[in-house]
């Protein structure tokens, strides 16, 4: 998918160019915003031609490998991170993450991502303070800091997700439970390996100052931006870690749990079945076609059970006093 907008230098407003506005050969992208959404090879093409940019490049986010870096060529610069994203389940939402490129070159700007996601919608839809396509170094610091953001409040939730799991798991130990919590450590690992990549790309940024090619300026109030996204960049790799840890442990404990549960059960089960036996045993010796006492008396039966109630509720004593049962 194909999207091209345009911020208006005189009202400030975000307007999108209609498809038969790019598809006319005089069309000038200078200082508009591509949005790429898991685009076809003829749309990729077509952008190519458009923007100067070669296929390779524009490709290389939609591979869910690409670590994120930063490549600074003559004409462009390519910066590749990692974005988180969230999607609906059946009874509960899973979290992973994909990579978004940036191909930004002197008056034109280019978004490519496998999936349309908060991250670029929140531009589209002008939840994004002091936004224009036009200011090409804030723009990239405030997608990174949009991103940054959304780590911050999916590593909320999970960490909410998994005190309501461990709630529901002290009631009862189900494999639904046990399961979405293994889904919940697995995001996490895919957030601690994104952010760990992302924390690289802003400080290869901070370090460029911006001009290496003369692509991206340097302005203050765009380095005191990407600064803050460093810090919560920060803060969240420290989150994603507490929260592993914590998760990992709570695994571990109810793994031990379930285990000793079933240890109860297994020696509760041994305990009644040895119980069990000796009544068993007696009846089957005296059910032998020998002489067994008391076969001549009218009391031979009862005795003979008695002495096996007997015996069985004496062992049943011990093994309880023994906390075997």
């Amino acid at each position: 998918m194909i999207e091209i907008y345009k911020t208006d230098a005189q009202d400030n407003k975000l307007i999108q160019i209609e498809e038969s506005v790019y598809m006319d050969e005089a069309f000038d992208p200078k200082d508009c915003w591509i949005n790429l959404t898991n685009p076809s090879d003829k749309e990729v093409a077509l952008i190519s031609k458009i923007s100067g940019v070669e296929d390779e490049v524009l490709k290389t986010p939609l591979d869910d490998e690409e670590r994120s870096r930063v490549e600074m060529e003559d004409d462009f610069t390519l910066v590749l991170v990692d974005i988180p994203v969230i999607e609906e389940g059946l009874d509960y939402y899973s979290y992973f993450t994909i990579p978004l490129g940036a191909v930004i070159k002197k008056d034109l700007f280019i978004t490519v991502s496998l999936k349309d996601t908060a991250i670029t919608r929140d531009f589209v839809r002008n939840r994004v303070k002091g936004f224009a396509t036009f200011k090409k170094t804030r723009f990239l610091f405030q997608i990174l800091n949009n991103i940054a953001s959304k780590f911050l409040a999916y590593l909320k939730q999970i960490d909410k997700a998994s005190q309501r799991i461990q709630n529901e798991l002290h009631k009862s130990t189900r494999n639904k439970e046990l399961i979405q919590m293994l889904d919940l450590e697995n995001s996490l690992v895919y957030f601690s390996t994104s952010l760990t990549g992302n924390d690289a790309v802003i400080s290869r940024l901070l370090q460029s100052k911006f001009n290496t090619n003369n692509i991206l300026k340097s302005y203050p109030d765009d380095t005191d931006l990407l600064e803050d996204v460093a810090v919560d960049t920060k803060q969240a790799m420290e989150m994603c870690s507490i929260y592993r840890d914590i998760l990992s442990g709570t695994m571990d404990a109810y793994a031990s749990v379930i285990s000793n549960n079933l240890n109860i059960v297994m020696k509760i089960l041994t305990s009644i079945t040895l119980v069990i036996s000796i009544p068993t045993l007696i009846a089957s010796l005296f059910g032998m076609n020998t002489w067994v006492p008391g076969q001549d008396s009218k009391w031979g039966f009862l005795g003979v059970v008695g002495v096996s109630a007997a015996i069985s509720v004496a062992l049943a004593l011990f093994l309880k006093k023994k906390k075997l049962l």
